[in-house]
């Protein structure tokens, strides 16, 4: 009899787990309104930014299209909503978002103070600096009382203060709010350098300066920086979808899914290829979406090797080689958890 009622009050918390699992409210209020609402940055070329016909275009913006796609099984059911460093955990602790996708970086005080949960490094980065060659430095250690560009609020200011500490080297923050008043700032020579993750400044070089060959970044790295998506704490519902559809962009890559053969794919004989895309079914309902939520994400945007190369691969303006952002079984630290 005790045993009877082990197994029966077993069963009963799988049920009400499972029943937990698929009733986010975040999930319910995103589907009421009809869309997922995206925190992005405006200014940073390759991985979100407005182009000439006010269309959000970028590496942020294909894995906010493939999370609406996930959930709608239609990419375009997204709104970006721009926000700066200093306005940005604010939007997504509010509700204003639904998820930041703002180039952040997923750091413990943020994903244990600030009532956020960090999802999984979508990009990693390192925080580097950018000068005019006509200053004539090959190494920040020569920057010994230069001023430096920085944004507030962001971990960037804190990794550059405590280096040139660490290193006795002297130097003036000039801080300033928006990228592209910061990059404003550079160019005009306000300050000697500027600072921010490698990526971001590879893109202002390439994009938004008037010559890139004019500019360099310095070898140095800073820091560490797992760049990725952040939600609210306290519903692991939407936090699973949001890393699950990140994890099955990069899982498609692994199996070679591709935007192009994702149809043909359905036919595979790979039982994981199967899970991944719905035919085994399971996944979806775990999350309370519908089966073809992968599917749905990869046929949008492709595979994570698809939506890299074509916001900041070696052929796009930024021309960035995978390096760490490889899958884990090409030399990379990309290794998605499995579907299954």
């Amino acid at each position: 009899m005790k045993r009877t009622l082990m197994v029966a009050a077993g069963a009963l918390a799988l049920a009400c787990a499972s029943q937990a699992a698929v009733a986010g409210p975040t999930l319910d209020a995103v589907k009421k309104k009809g869309f997922v609402q995206c925190g992005l940055t405006d200014g940073v070329s390759g991985f979100s930014a407005t182009n000439s016909k006010g269309e959000w275009e970028g590496m942020d913006v294909d894995i906010c299209r493939a999370v609406a796609a996930a959930v709608f099984g239609d990419p375009t059911k997204f709104k970006g909503t721009a926000l700066s460093t200093q306005q940005r955990f604010t939007a997504l602790q509010s509700g204003e978002v639904d998820v930041l996708l703002r180039t952040v970086t997923l750091t413990q005080t943020r994903d244990t103070s600030l009532g956020l949960a960090a999802v999984a490094a979508s990009f990693y980065d390192g925080q580097g600096i950018l000068v005019s060659k006509k200053l004539g430095v090959k190494s920040a250690k020569e920057l010994n009382g230069a001023t430096v560009c920085v944004q507030p609020g962001t971990t960037t200011e804190l990794n550059l203060a405590d280096w040139f500490r660490a290193n006795n080297i002297e130097f003036k923050p000039v801080v300033i709010d928006k990228v592209t008043e910061v990059v404003r700032a550079f160019e005009s020579g306000r300050c000697d350098a500027f600072t921010d993750d490698a990526s971001q400044l590879a893109a202002v070089r390439a994009t938004q300066v008037a010559n890139a060959d004019d500019y360099e970044i310095l070898p140095e790295r800073f820091s560490k920086e797992p760049l990725g998506p952040m939600v609210r704490q306290g519903d692991e519902n939407w936090l699973g979808i949001v890393r699950w559809t990140l994890f099955a962009l990069m899982e498609a890559e692994e199996y070679g899914i591709t935007q192009k053969n994702v149809d043909e794919m359905l036919k595979s004989k790979n039982p994981n290829i199967l899970r991944i895309l719905g035919v085994t079914p399971g996944a979806g309902k775990n999350m309370g979406v519908d089966e073809k939520w992968a599917y749905n994400a990869i046929k949008a945007v492709g595979n994570y090797s698809e939506v890299f190369e074509r916001n900041v691969g070696k052929d796009s303006k930024l021309g960035l080689q995978r390096g760490t952002n490889a899958l884990w079984n090409q030399g990379g630290a990309m290794y998605p958890w499995p579907i299954r």
